[in-house]
């Protein structure tokens, strides 16, 4: 009998330890994974909010760019609103809330014992002018929707909380591509906050020459990014036109493209540092190694001239750069051959995604280069015929300035999950397209461009390197429309051990030809700044 009552006993005691565990495991649910859940759902109960937005922060180190704030809204329930004056009573709700009369007048009359939402957002004068009018059946509630405190601050890399269908759900940018993490995709995993790797100040520094830029060039479009070449992260990313996250409703869906990695164009010149990084590293030609121009080269019945249609005579592969000498480029193109040189491309990331952390990132065309057409070739060697995303090329010219590395690009630069664990982002190599050695060559010729060609970019005391490129812009028909063209100037500091990369593009400037002109004092001045902000000493005497 004693042995069946211990049995007992020890049954009993296992079922109260299960069941303790069972508790232990639902108050550490309760009070710590869905802490924040239970928390917005009692502040609702308590402030009359009629929906619970629970998704993730997102902020440029400290500063807080995208989160959930709590919005008044004008309510009527029409069954309980008196219809004798109905016209009176829209009258004095319209006047209030600046909507249309008339709607809310056929609201009051259907009689329906719905809630009906007059309007979203509104300030703290009309919620107090709502409840003066002392309306029956008229109220305010509140609603948590997505708010982003920086309004426009780099809203192309942002994107915006809206709808698919009647779901919420991110669009563009971080608030697509991490969309999950931001709501968290199941019961224990809770959403996430997002770290940038877009420097607050840095960002609104671009932001700022790209406005005046734009108004100074009456330009149709613009894009700076900003990178640090030796870890890809994206230190900013500037678009215009641009819109507000917070109002999206109120812009074209063109303003929601995140041109540096959605848009793509013929680079032009700047691609010639990519062309003359192929020769240097196969040894086919050296800074010194000379070239007689005459000016144009025939090929294929073509007869393909330099942008200015100059003769340059005999010049150093230095001076091609510096002159931006297209025969030059073509020249290079002979000495390491097609297949070579479409290795290269490729090994540099053209033609292909770079993988950051984006959606809608296009891969670029380099397709000419697979037809075994000489003359494309050719023409691709000083950037035209092929087409490349603005991130492609900062990302190519971040692997001549950290030594030969391609580096995967990213925006995010760490995810906090609750209870405070996070998730770094690590740098990633890609590929090495070229060898640390060439990459030195390549930097002091980049240095010669500026020193010799660009005054408007030089800065006293610092080794700058840079390399603009005016390019044309197809008419979809086979050539290129007049008097039409896009404008890039990328460039590095300090050119040895460089900080930071910077590419500017515009789009159809008006009243300057050349990328030299047009983009030299603003380069300038964002590598002034960069310089002052990082306290770079200089590498000049």
């Amino acid at each position: 009998m004693a042995k069946h009552d211990n049995l007992r006993i020890n049954a009993y005691f296992v079922l109260i330890l299960a069941a303790a565990a069972v508790i232990s495991y639902n108050l550490f649910v309760l009070t710590y994974i869905r802490h924040h859940s239970y928390s917005r759902t009692a502040q609702a109960q308590s402030e009359n909010i009629t929906n619970v937005l629970a998704r993730g922060n997102i902020y440029l180190e400290e500063y807080l760019v995208a989160t959930n704030k709590k919005f008044p809204l004008a309510y009527i329930v029409p069954a309980e609103i008196n219809t004798q004056n109905s016209a009176e009573t829209a009258g004095r709700i319209s006047s209030v809330l600046g909507i249309d009369e008339n709607e809310v007048k056929d609201m009051i009359d259907s009689g329906s014992d719905k809630f009906r939402v007059l309007s979203r957002r509104i300030d703290d004068e009309q919620v107090a002018a709502i409840k003066a009018l002392g309306i029956k059946g008229l109220g305010i509630t509140y609603e948590t929707d997505r708010y982003y405190p920086g309004g426009s601050l780099a809203a192309s890399v942002l994107g915006f909380l809206g709808y698919s269908g009647d779901k919420r759900s991110g669009q563009y940018g971080i608030e697509a591509f991490y969309d999950d993490e931001l709501f968290g995709s199941g019961k224990t995993d809770r959403p996430a906050d997002i770290v940038l790797t877009l420097d607050k100040n840095i960002q609104q520094a671009a932001e700022d020459k790209l406005d005046v830029l734009m108004n100074k060039l009456e330009a149709a479009g613009g894009t700076i990014i900003i990178q640090d070449p030796n870890t890809g992260e994206i230190l900013a990313m500037a678009d215009r036109p641009t819109f507000d996250p917070n109002n999206y409703s109120e812009y074209e869906p063109r303003n929601f493209l995140n041109r540096g990695v959605q848009e793509i164009f013929e680079p032009g010149s700047s691609f010639k540092p990519i062309t003359m990084a192929m020769g240097l590293d196969l040894g086919a030609v050296t800074p010194q190694t000379t070239f007689k121009d005459e000016g144009f080269r025939e090929v294929a019945g073509y007869r393909i001239k330099n942008f200015s249609e100059r003769v340059f005579g005999t010049v150093t592969m230095s001076q091609v750069l510096e002159r931006s000498v297209n025969t030059g480029a073509m020249y290079v193109q002979d000495q390491v051959g097609d297949d070579n040189f479409l290795n290269y491309a490729i090994n540099f990331g053209f033609g292909q995604k770079t993988g950051i952390d984006l959606p809608g990132e296009v891969p670029g065309d380099i397709t000419n280069l697979y037809s075994g057409r000489k003359i494309n070739f050719l023409t691709a060697s000083f950037g035209q015929g092929i087409a490349v995303t603005p991130l492609q090329l900062i990302n190519a010219y971040s692997a001549i300035a950290n030594g030969g590395k391609l580096m995967k690009p990213y925006v995010v630069k760490k995810m906090i999950k609750e209870g405070g664990g996070q998730e770094l982002t690590q740098p990633e190599i890609v590929a090495i397209p070229i060898s640390e050695k060439t990459a030195t060559k390549l930097k002091s010729m980049l240095v010669s461009v500026v020193d010799n060609g660009f005054d408007k970019a030089r800065i006293s005391g610092y080794d700058i390197a840079g390399k603009t490129g005016t390019a044309q812009i197809p008419d979809g028909k086979g050539g290129y429309l007049e008097n039409e063209y896009i404008h890039d100037f990328l460039g590095f500091a300090p050119a040895f051990d460089p900080k930071f990369v910077i590419l500017i593009k515009v789009d159809r400037p008006k009243g300057i030809t050349f990328a030299a002109d047009s983009l030299s004092p603003t380069f300038k001045e964002i590598t002034q700044f960069l310089l002052n902000y990082y306290s770079i000493p200089p590498t000049r005497r």
